[in-house]
């Protein structure tokens, strides 16, 4: 195993815990990117071009009859085939959290379309499911197995928020394991079938997953309810007969006490497992090999790297796996870099030279390969705008992306301090509107070019908010409503001259004669 440190990576600010790399005929690909996706590069998915120890980003496209797939982080991935002798594959994604922390239930197939020295054109499809559909999670892994010639997908873990109705003010946005059940997935008809199994019983996320034929090991992970990790393994049999399928579990010795590990394949029956937490505040740096033979796994201490200062102290760190035996690896960078956000990486190769030049094995792996979530809300950066598909030619192929050329879009974010009296804080705040879930209702400020500003910290009523949101007015916030006042002092207008209306049928006067009047004195006399 070596170790080898990127010396010079562009927007390293973009690859934050959570991020998946996707394999695509050892072209390496970038996705999971902290905020929405600006105009430079609006699919969210960039090619990570290493050369001479140097790391650069070129974006990548998506055709025209993809659907649109936003940034998710901490997501389920692994690859899929039609069949075990075919070179083409195509990648599952489902779950994960959008940049504004909400969960997607979702499940994408996402493939590359065309490759060349100019472009990488990709298609993303989603796909509609039915039956017991797994909620929206992140922290889970899925896995495809084949038995008797059919395949299906099997999802199993994560997290995900408390559930509506038994939400609070102080627990608004907190998390809890999913439910231990076993999804399996039909994508050819696209059904979905849930199994509880007596020897899952605690929920976990986190956790690592290897596939091997028509069996899944599932070691370590976290559990939230216990806040353990303990040193499970579980083997899920998975048969596929011309009927119902039949999934069976077993609880085996001599798991691993690990959460957040990343697992690379090496060869045909053997993965490495690198990195992770043993406990919550401790790195796990030791290495293993996981063997995978028939109906069995082996699990063996392997030698570690030269692991550098910077990883051996540092608190945290993550990664993903690139393909072909190699995992990037992320530590936070120090307080002296310009960029706060910005972080170290380093290439770790797991193969021997000479295995390298093997072609890409076909068995399947899944790891949840991210750090476990820090707990707090990660800002919410708006894009400028949503584009579902591009063409090539938009894009200065020749040019890596570049984010000092996009404009600031910082002071556009929901925790913002917006005014002198702003109150609102990303660690502490709870909804206030009841249109509010998981950030704060803004309003713009027409003064000047505009800013947003908290509604909450305006001391707006939801019914005035709801009345300006849906009204075409222009708002002012407090700080300056008095200066909009002076400056657009109304003009005098000359007092409007009434015109009398006059009677549409105006009586005239009757004209009477002495003798008439002398008759109708003595008719009502």
């Amino acid at each position: 195993m070596s170790l080898q440190m990127v010396s010079s990576v562009s927007n390293s600010s973009l690859l934050q815990p959570g991020f998946s790399l996707l394999n695509f005929d050892g072209h390496v690909y970038f996705f999971g990117q902290k905020g929405w996706p600006k105009r430079s590069c609006p699919t969210g998915v960039f090619l990570l071009d290493i050369k001479q120890n140097e790391l650069k980003m070129k974006p990548a496209v998506f055709s025209k009859d993809s659907c649109y797939l936003p940034p998710l982080r901490y997501p389920a991935i692994c690859t899929y085939r039609d069949n075990t002798e075919s070179d083409y594959h195509q990648y599952i994604i489902h779950g994960g959290k959008t940049p504004n922390n909400d969960l997607s239930d979702k499940i994408y197939i996402m493939n590359l379309v065309s490759k060349s020295s100019r472009k990488s054109v990709f298609k993303c499809i989603e796909k509609d499911l039915a039956g017991d559909v797994p909620e929206a999670r992140y922290g889970h892994t899925i896995n495809v197995v084949q038995s008797r010639g059919k395949s299906m997908s099997v999802i199993f873990g994560g997290r995900s928020y408390v559930p509506l109705e038994q939400r609070t003010t102080e627990k608004w946005n907190s998390v809890v394991d999913c439910l231990p059940s076993v999804f399996l997935v039909d994508f050819e008809f696209g059904c979905c079938t849930s199994y509880i199994l007596p020897e899952l019983q605690d929920g976990l996320s986190f956790h690592v997953s290897v596939a091997r034929n028509d069996t899944i090991y599932i070691l370590g992970g976290h559990s939230l309810q216990n806040n353990i990790r303990a040193p499970s393994l579980y083997k899920l049999k998975v048969d596929l007969p011309l009927g119902s399928p039949a999934v069976t579990c077993t609880i085996l010795p001599g798991g691993i006490s690990v959460s957040s590990a990343v697992v690379t394949q090496t060869s045909d029956t053997e993965f490495v497992l690198v990195g992770g937490y043993q406990s919550e505040n401790q790195k796990r740096l030791v290495c293993n090999t996981l063997i995978l033979e028939d109906n069995k796994i082996e699990i063996v201490e392997r030698e570690s790297p030269l692991w550098t200062p910077d990883i051996k102290h540092c608190r945290m760190w993550f990664g993903c796996d690139m393909g072909k035996g190699s995992i990037l690896l992320g530590i936070p960078g120090d307080n002296k870099q310009m960029i706060s956000d910005a972080n170290y990486f380093y290439i770790l190769r797991c193969r021997e030279a000479e295995e390298d030049e093997e072609e890409e094995l076909t068995a399947q792996t899944c790891s949840q390969t991210s750090t476990e979530d820090p707990g707090d809300s990660t800002p919410f950066e708006d894009s400028e705008e949503f584009c579902f598909s591009a063409e090539a030619n938009s894009f200065d192929v020749d040019d890596t992306y570049n984010e000092d050329d996009e404009e600031d879009e910082s002071e556009t974010g929901y925790w913002i301090t917006c005014s002198a009296h702003c109150n609102v804080d990303v660690n502490t705040w709870v909804p206030f509107y009841s249109t509010e879930l998981n950030k704060p209702a803004m309003i713009l400020c027409s003064s000047g070019d505009g800013h947003w500003v908290h509604a909450q910290c305006m001391d707006l009523s939801e019914t005035m908010l709801l009345r300006l949101s849906e009204a075409n007015i222009k708002y002012f916030c407090n700080e300056h409503i008095d200066l909009n006042k002076g400056l657009q002092t109304p003009k005098k207008v000359g007092q409007l001259k009434k015109q009398p209306m006059k009677p549409l049928r105006k009586k005239k006067a009757i004209k009477l004669t002495s003798v008439k009047k002398s008759f109708l004195r003595r008719l009502f006399e």
